[in-house]
């Protein structure tokens, strides 16, 4: 019986054999309209029995159960196991079980994979401007990255696709709060027309992990290829289409 086409990213990384990683794309699932074909988000006005059709092939070509979480653009996460249950309020979660994938859905947000040298520890989070930028310099990342418990440099992370740096448009009070916080984030704005800039999220992602002294960090280089708001038939992106179905970045421990 010939395999269900599976449209998802592979991340290029020198991860542990016991590590596995995949972001998904926009095709490959049975959503109609606005959310075809692969969405992946309950919460998005997608017929329901579509949406769980469309998470068991995600977990058929996972291999391991991708658990969902409620995000809320917050800075909070929380560590799973195998009784993890969909649906926790938070935008980061973390495990060492085997078969239990970390999993965040995006549709412009930014998704940071990440794990250990060892492959004993994995974790997800989900990055919009708002839990990337925290409170006090103090963030998703920054949390993730505390509750892990690893060494900077014995992590490993991968950027997945998120709105560019070209479509990425915010306001002077955005950029005003990420320059407070740090003031070498003002290279990551762009001057766009009066109060307006282009900001780069993953460039911002990049320093704040650089500032924690990560240095292992591939994936989303702010190219056009990675951008979801330019990729229409790639990627689901809410800035572009408004109602949109949501791809997901999961990780997983084997063995």
């Amino acid at each position: 019986m010939p395999t269900q086409y599976f449209d998802h990213l592979v991340p290029d990384w020198p991860a542990p054999a016991t590590v596995r990683a995949l972001c998904s794309g926009r095709q490959g699932g049975v959503s109609t309209g606005r959310y075809a074909s692969l969405n992946l988000g309950t919460h998005v006005g997608d017929d329901p029995q579509a949406v769980r059709a469309n998470r068991l092939r995600l977990q058929a070509a996972a291999g391991a159960r991708p658990v969902f979480l409620d995000q809320v653009h917050g800075v909070d996460m929380l560590r799973l196991d195998h009784e993890s249950p969909d649906g926790l309020p938070t935008d980061a979660a973390w495990t060492t079980c085997s078969g239990i994938a970390c999993t965040v859905m995006v549709a412009d947000c930014l998704p940071l994979l990440l794990c250990d040298t060892s492959g004993r520890s994995v974790a997800a989070v989900h990055a919009g401007w708002r839990g990337l930028l925290g409170a006090g310099g103090y963030g998703v990342i920054e949390t993730a990255v505390a509750r892990m418990g690893i060494p900077a440099g014995e992590l490993l992370v991968w950027l997945g696709p998120c709105i560019g740096p070209n479509a990425f448009e915010v306001g002077t009070e955005v950029r005003a709060a990420f320059t407070e916080a740090s003031p070498q984030a003002a290279g990551c704005f762009r001057f766009h027309t009066e109060g307006k800039w282009l900001a780069d999220l993953p460039g911002l992602a990049r320093q704040r992990l650089a500032a924690l002294g990560i240095a292992g960090v591939f994936g989303n280089d702010g190219t056009d290829a990675w951008c979801t708001v330019g990729n229409a038939s790639r990627f689901f992106s809410h800035r572009r289409d408004g109602v949109s179905g949501r791809q997901a970045a999961c990780i997983w421990l084997v063995g």
